[in-house]
């Protein structure tokens, strides 16, 4: 919810003008992002407009005392001047009267808040129990590059740890420490770009290329996640789905996602760092993933008739024809993407 709201008061919207109006007139102001029941019993005094909204109307209003409430869209100015008048006992961490009505109001009435402050120069947004200080355009361009940066290695690392894991999948020389480290460097990849996704939301049309540059580094890492969950499910001594494994491991704190031990437990195995170097085979999902052209029911099917990636690649055409939705032509090219595959993996990995 917090990303969606950012999205509505970036740069480029009415929203922004609005609020970038106030700060320039070092006014100040309270903005309510909602009109409902709760709302309108802690509103005491003002005076109710109803109309169309605008930067320039949005401006005007916040000269004078008091809150302006505004539709849940941002569309329309309902009512200004009013004076909000929230449960006391509700908790704040802020001090300023201002600030403390606006986390106490986005609190009880369940509706985003917006503090400007004349004296900090700052925009605050209140979701519920979440403060979020909006920060320059400028500043915020230089931290998210920063932080593409930093994806833009993470995302080689990855590359290099899951073309090895390809290469010791075809070899059948899989460790549980193999498959825990491309994990690793999955979820590292996954948490970063959450981070840049939100910078993106918050920078609006401004962060346009950003948010382009955030999927290409991107590019197939979702699939990868549940793919690699999927191959080695199988080894796992627990009945687990593979979102139980996905959630597992984004669940774990950042402290121990850089202990492999760790990682295995989370996808099913003992968690024991001396077991890190038992083998392990996978299923073939990773690499049924890579033939072109193959549906995913057709996959499954594959998987469930030969049950290991080594059988699969050592299937000759007819077997494979044996499984239902692939015909001889298919089974053809089924072999050859498969041996292309093995053989450039393998190029890759000695060369």
């Amino acid at each position: 919810m917090l990303r969606t709201i950012l999205a509505s008061i970036a740069p480029g919207t009415d929203l922004r003008d609005g609020l970038d109006r106030i700060l320039r007139g070092r006014t100040g102001g309270l903005i309510v992002l909602g009109w409902n029941r709760s709302i309108e019993q802690m509103c005491t005094g003002g005076f109710t407009i109803d109309i169309e909204f605008s930067p320039t109307r949005l401006r005007e209003l916040c000269k004078m005392d008091g809150a302006v409430v505004l539709t849940t869209d941002g569309a329309r100015l309902v009512r200004a001047g009013v004076h909000l008048m929230p449960d006391a006992s509700v908790h704040t961490d802020e001090s300023g009267t201002r600030h403390r009505t606006a986390q106490r109001v986005a609190i009880q009435a369940d509706v985003p808040v917006i503090a400007v402050s004349e004296s900090m120069n700052a925009i605050t947004l209140y979701v519920g129990n979440e403060r979020h200080q909006l920060e320059q355009p400028t500043r915020l361009q230089d931290r998210t590059n920063q932080a593409l940066a930093t994806l833009q290695k993470y995302r080689n690392r990855l590359d290099e740890v899951s073309g090895l894991l390809s290469a010791l999948e075809i070899e059948d020389l899989v460790t549980v420490r193999d498959v825990a480290s491309v994990s690793q460097r999955l979820e590292m990849v996954s948490r970063i770009s959450e981070e840049i996704a939100g910078y993106v939301s918050e920078l609006g049309t401004d962060g346009r290329l950003s948010a382009l540059q955030l999927e290409e580094l991107l590019a197939g890492v979702v699939d990868e996640r549940a793919l690699i969950v999927r191959d080695y499910l199988s080894a796992s001594r627990r009945t687990r789905t593979v979102e139980d494994v996905l959630v597992d491991l984004a669940d774990l704190p950042a402290s121990e996602l850089i202990d492999l031990a760790r990682i295995s437990e989370a996808l099913g195995f003992s968690g024991v760092a001396d077991s890190l170097d038992d083998p392990v085979s996978p299923r073939g999902y990773r690499l049924l993933a890579r033939v072109p052209r193959l549906p995913a029911a057709v996959i499954d099917r594959i998987v469930e008739h030969f049950g290991s990636l080594q059988r699969l690649l050592a299937a000759t055409t007819d077997e494979l024809t044996q499984v239902e939705g692939v015909g001889e032509m298919r089974a053809r090219g089924i072999r050859e993407s498969l041996s292309r595959l093995a053989e450039a993996t393998i190029f890759e990995r000695h060369h």
